[in-house]
């Protein structure tokens, strides 16, 4: 268990930091073991697939608009539309990789990033080319945490009470 400040017991019932999985990563990123460069590379490959599996999908809903006869329009509005929604994903996938993303942003945004999915699949595939998704800001977080937690628990030498005083 660990408290508010991120700390838990550890097995020798010591305390510290514990570093945050990352999805599909747990905390393998932390020393780049158990697996490490297997997970990063089924995850930019299984983030890769997505994308092409995801255009090949929406390619069958053009096609499908383009069947019914709906007008050049509609069929400009709906590529329009798509690839606005996958920038603003990509965009904001890849700005969540190097800053905690404000939860209320996000929630306005969840119909806007359902739509644009094949931005953050992008941004995840490219992302996971150099560095497990979120690693950089983890390992940040986590590195401040361990230093904070040896500066609270660093001891002073001495015994103050038999400090010299000066006269």
């Amino acid at each position: 268990m660990s408290d508010e400040n991120g700390t838990s017991a550890g097995p020798a019932g010591s305390t510290g930091p514990r570093p945050e999985p990352i999805r599909f990563f747990g905390t393998t990123w932390v020393d780049h073991d158990n697996g490490y460069p297997a997970r990063r590379i089924g995850a930019a490959v299984g983030s890769l697939v997505a994308a092409v599996a995801s255009c090949l999908v929406l390619r069958f809903a053009y096609e499908g608009l383009q069947i019914a006869d709906t007008g050049a329009f509609v069929n400009i509005l709906v590529v329009a539309m798509f690839a606005i929604c996958s920038a603003l994903a990509f965009r904001n996938t890849w700005d969540s990789f190097s800053k905690r993303p404000d939860p209320d942003r996000q929630a306005s945004l969840r119909g806007l990033l359902a739509i644009g999915f094949v931005g953050s699949l992008l941004a995840y595939f490219f992302r996971t080319l150099t560095e497990a998704p979120g690693e950089k800001l983890h390992r940040e977080e986590y590195e401040a945490a361990v230093r904070q937690h040896e500066k609270r628990t660093t001891r002073r030498t001495g015994n103050p009470s038999k400090k010299r005083r000066r006269t």
